[in-house]
């Protein structure tokens, strides 16, 4: 993977616009190109230090045009999925459980310092494979080595997680101290394919434990690409493996495998709530689910307009909606509702759909015709119940043809209880509800089994005051316009979820999130 100067300034999800300078344009346009040439080759799993085939491979394309090969990948097997699983065994057991932390926070740090120095290659290959707009891509590779550095400062402040006790005695030593539990597997998404991958497996990296990482079908060259940059960093054969197949082999083997000590799936409620119950068997084993969302934005009379629609706009429709914090439900008070909505369908019909490679395009296509055809049964369950204000269109025609392209969509005057007032989409459609109070509004954005991510737009500190204490959700923001409801950053935002969101009540980004990748014990020894 050929080095990537840095250049221009540093690009976070809430400052995205302040990214586009031509310093970073030039510099992602020149990554696009490297990238390019790359593109179509065969690539393999890394188990234990070594490169490993499959008999069968399957095809890495990307969304923005099907025709196009970004690699082709193994089709793993369960015999390599419990192969990854025994040579993480044998590293945690030789080289990885009792090494300093210290050292392991050398690790990490280099392997932030490598994606940092690969950033503009890797936001490309992100908006080739993912169909991120260029700063949406720099975002979820900064945030990468981000959450590496974060988690690196929560290990040194805890000093490797080491705390002497009260004693009885001089004569006696008490310390409680935090240790791994073995060998766990980190399943991430799609939609941050680097964040969601590189934050978590750092996290149990950090804690002792080495990983068997198996990315999305969907984004395998960019899992790919994380591997390289750990090994790039030096860790020792088989702490980090990465291995690629179906679920329904490969992701059931490792989520059943008894050699297994933990687990973390970023994804579907549905998937996830299923690995959850069955993932423990012989005893409670530690299973971190982190899945979807339902996020509400509520505007109040009070609101300043201008914010809350953009901020609206950005929560809906950055990367398609394909987050799990997307807003997808916006409550509007009745004062103020019909022009929200003229201000809101103006800006939607404005943003530029199209390859995201090009830096005039703000949104790409959605990840797969699975995806697309969704966009198009919810379209028509929206438009059969309310009234389609903006979007509602697959895109056809040249450039769009050959991706899976759709317009952003605005849907008005559903029921309430309509089934797209519940339903996690993960696609550019939000729908807006009239409401004539705060009160009525936290109760419809509380209706939900989800409890995410949820915004207010008000200038009233007695309503500010009354969302803080009534909402249920674990990431909550007020009158934000860079994202209603999205854009947590390491450090900054600890994001995590409540009810059906998550499982851990541990937030990524977030002062508690390495420990949860740890088991404590008690260590007591007399002396003399």
């Amino acid at each position: 993977m050929a080095d990537s100067k840095p250049a221009g300034p540093k690009v976070t999800y809430a400052t995205l616009s302040a990214g586009q300078t031509p310093e970073f344009n030039k510099a992602y346009d020149d990554a696009a190109e490297r990238i390019r040439k790359q593109l179509g080759k065969t690539y393999p799993m890394l188990i234990g230090g070594k490169e490993v085939s499959a008999r069968e491979t399957f095809d890495d394309t990307s969304p923005v045009d099907t025709r196009v090969v970004l690699g082709r990948f193994p089709s793993g097997t369960r015999e390599d999925a419990k192969a990854a699983i025994a040579a993480a065994r044998k590293a945690y057991e030789t080289v990885w459980r009792d090494l300093p932390w210290k050292e392991r926070v050398g690790y990490i740090r280099k392997t932030a310092d490598a994606i940092e120095r690969h950033r503009y290659d890797l936001s490309a290959l992100l908006s080739m494979e993912v169909g991120k707009n260029r700063l949406e891509a720099m975002g979820d590779v900064q945030e990468t080595a981000d959450l590496m550095n974060y988690y690196c400062d929560q290990v040194e402040e805890h000093r490797g997680y080491e705390v002497p006790m009260q004693r009885f005695s001089d004569q006696e030593d008490n310390r409680d101290v935090l240790r791994p539990f073995g060998v766990w597997v980190i399943i991430s998404p799609f939609n941050f394919p680097m964040a969601l991958a590189g934050g978590p497996s750092s996290g149990a990296l950090l804690g002792g434990n080495t990983v068997v990482f198996k990315p999305a079908t969907d984004t395998p060259l960019t899992g790919y690409r994380l591997a390289e940059c750990y090994r790039e960093a030096g860790l020792p054969d088989g702490v980090f493996n990465f291995i690629t197949g179906p679920g329904s082999t490969v992701g059931d083997e490792l989520a059943t495998n008894t050699g297994v000590d933990g687990l973390l799936f970023t994804g579907s409620k549905e998937v996830g709530f299923g690995i959850y119950r069955s993932f423990a068997q012989r005893y409670p084993k530690p299973c971190i689910t982190e899945m979807g969302g339902k996020n509400p934005a509520i505007v109040t009379a009070t609101a300043d307009l201008e914010v809350a629609t953009d901020g609206v706009l950005k929560s809906a429709f950055g990367l398609q909606g394909q987050k799990c914090s997307a807003c997808s439900r916006v409550y509007v008070d009745r004062k103020v509702s019909k022009r929200f909505l003229e201000m809101l369908v103006e800006k939607t019909n404005k943003i530029a759909v199209g390859d995201p490679i090009k830096k005039e395009n703000w949104l790409g296509p959605v990840i797969n015709k699975s995806a697309q055809e969704k966009y198009a049964k919810f379209v028509e369950i929206g438009r059969k119940g309310g009234k389609v204000l903006a979007g509602g269109e697959l895109l056809k025609g040249e450039p769009y043809d050959h991706g899976f392209f759709v317009k952003p969509t605005v849907i008005a005057g559903l029921p309430k209880d309509h089934l797209l007032s519940r339903e996690e989409m993960f696609l550019p459609i939000t729908c807006v509800w009239e409401v004539d109070s705060l009160d009525e509004a936290l109760k419809l954005a509380n209706d939900t089994e989800f409890g995410l991510t949820a915004g207010l737009f008000s200038t009233d500190d007695a309503e500010i005051r009354t969302f803080f204490n009534r909402i249920e959700a674990g990431v909550i923001y007020v009158n934000r316009r860079a994202g209603a409801t999205t854009g947590a950053w390491p450090g900054v935002n600890p994001f995590g979820g409540w009810k059906g969101s998550g499982s851990s009540g541990k937030s990524s980004g977030g002062p508690y999130y390495v420990a949860q990748f740890m088991r404590e014990q008690s260590r007591t020894l007399i002396r003399g």
